[in-house]
């Protein structure tokens, strides 16, 4: 089992351009299986919770879209990568996990603690071991929120 007790991490772009720095990273990561993620990045997108604490070193080079009323999603404006996913009302950081130094080696400790969206998961992939899975509905009740389309 991985702890959730929070780390600081660092990472960068592919090209180097954009630094991260999260303070309070938790030590796992989650899963979003929704349309707009696996159109946003070709598949699901695998992110580390890192709070409101994050420091961006080449915010200019970083291009922002505003991609729903509640969140938006930042990227690399030189090599492209995908930075976060951003929660508008609160500033909490859903970082890449694979942009981070220490979440990219093979035994990272990481594990996949949750699942999001997964009544829109495609059935061509799927991940092994066990997660907590939650629909879209779900989630928006878990979260206290209506749904919206």
């Amino acid at each position: 089992m991985t702890t959730t007790k929070p780390t600081q991490r660092q990472g960068h772009c592919l090209c180097g351009a954009i630094t991260i720095t999260a303070a309070q990273a938790v030590s796992h990561v989650d899963s979003c299986h929704c349309r707009m993620c696996r159109r946003w990045g070709g598949g699901p997108f695998v992110e580390i919770d890192c709070g409101t604490d994050v420091v961006i070193d080449g915010a200019d080079k970083m291009t922002v879209y505003s991609s729903s009323e509640w969140a938006e999603r930042a990227f690399c404006g030189d090599c492209g990568s995908h930075l976060f996913y951003r929660l508008k009302g609160s500033s909490e950081h859903m970082v890449c996990a694979g942009l981070f130094d220490d979440a990219t080696d093979k035994d990272d400790g990481l594990a996949l603690r949750r699942q999001v969206f997964i009544d829109e998961k495609p059935s061509y992939y799927s991940f092994a071991g066990d997660s907590e899975m939650l629909t879209g509905a779900e989630l928006f009740a878990q979260a206290g929120v209506e749904p919206q389309d």
